[in-house]
């Protein structure tokens, strides 16, 4: 988990709402943001948007958010973006409690290469988890190292972390070792011969532009 002392904030409070309110703070560079839970009241507070960009870098970030005396602990819930420029244009943030647990989707990593000719086909490409708030791993790691074909990986088979607990379902299937089947190879050969061709045409416009170039 990243450090903490990274993604702390200065929150500003917001009591200005509404589509207007929230562009003008974009164009000041911040973001729009709520703290909510614990059966507190929301907070609407806006967010420094580079730092806040960053910190959205690693999945479940857990954030500091200072109000003036107050400071909040809160997990990131769910961020929205514009669809055609990708700026994040609002972010949910859930207050939590140092000791208290959250379930959270938490990503697999592969590590390693199952035998020559086969490949590892993902199922999961996460795992709900039950962990502390203040100790959510980055990922899960599935060793797969010379895995043979025919290897199949459940959730239950998972190491998880220290103090992590499974929500998902145990018997849910995570992967497969596999050769790939001959319409698979298809595929990737067809995907190699439209790169040539397209290598060839690109390569035979670079030549006509020489060419041209040269006779005038």
């Amino acid at each position: 988990m990243a450090d903490n002392a990274e993604n702390t904030f200065d929150a500003i409070v917001r009591t200005s709402f509404g589509k207007g309110a929230s562009r003008q703070l974009r164009r000041e560079g911040q973001t729009p943001a709520v703290i909510y839970g614990h059966g507190a009241d929301p907070v609407h507070v806006a967010l420094e948007a580079h730092q806040l960009g960053l910190a959205l870098r690693t999945s479940n970030a857990l954030l500091t958010v200072k109000t003036g005396d107050d400071e909040h602990l809160v997990l990131v819930k769910d961020v929205q973006r514009d669809p055609v420029k990708r700026i994040i244009e609002h972010v949910d943030l859930l207050a939590v409690k140092r000791g208290e647990k959250v379930e959270v989707e938490v990503p697999l990593h592969l590590v390693g290469e199952p035998v020559g000719g086969t490949i590892a086909e993902t199922d999961l490409n996460t795992v709900l988890l039950s962990v502390e708030a203040i100790a959510i791993p980055e990922n899960v790691k599935i060793e797969i190292e010379g895995a043979d074909e025919g290897t199949k990986i459940y959730a239950k088979d998972l190491v998880l972390p220290e103090g992590a607990e499974l929500v998902t379902d145990p018997e849910a299937l995570v992967l497969s070792v596999i050769i790939p089947s001959a319409a698979d190879m298809g595929d990737s050969a067809d995907e190699l011969a439209v790169e040539a061709a397209e290598a060839e045409a690109a390569a035979e416009a670079a030549g006509a532009g020489d060419a041209e170039t040269t006779e005038a």
